[in-house]
């Protein structure tokens, strides 16, 4: 079947795309859990963050969550970054995925 971040990443699956450069793709989330919900993931598969071994990839991803703020209009009301890792950190797509959330009060519950 395969990872549907890598297939996203890969352009066999659309997305709502907000941002994109040569290491990373953000895109809207399709549940979102804020008025602003967008994820961000590394083009190349890393199962978690304990995987993340790569500076310029990490680097990339925070960039970009800066960049998509901006975008979205967010980056001076404030913004929210969460990464899931493991089973017990719910991640749930094995493929290491940043989100940034904003646009409302954000909530304890919303991690």
């Amino acid at each position: 079947m395969g990872c549907i971040f890598c297939k996203i990443a890969g352009k066999e699956v659309p997305s709502s795309t907000v941002y994109e450069d040569d290491l990373v793709v953000a895109f809207d989330d399709i549940q979102p859990l804020a008025p602003v919900h967008v994820v961000v993931i590394p083009k190349k598969h890393i199962e978690t963050l304990n995987e993340l071994d790569d500076s310029e990839t990490w680097f990339a991803m925070l960039s970009a969550a800066q960049e998509v703020a901006k975008i979205k209009g967010i980056d001076k009301t404030g913004y929210r970054l969460v990464i899931n890792c493991g089973k017990d950190g719910t991640q749930i797509i094995w493929h290491l995925h940043l989100h940034v959330m904003g646009g409302r009060m954000l909530t304890s519950e919303m991690g």
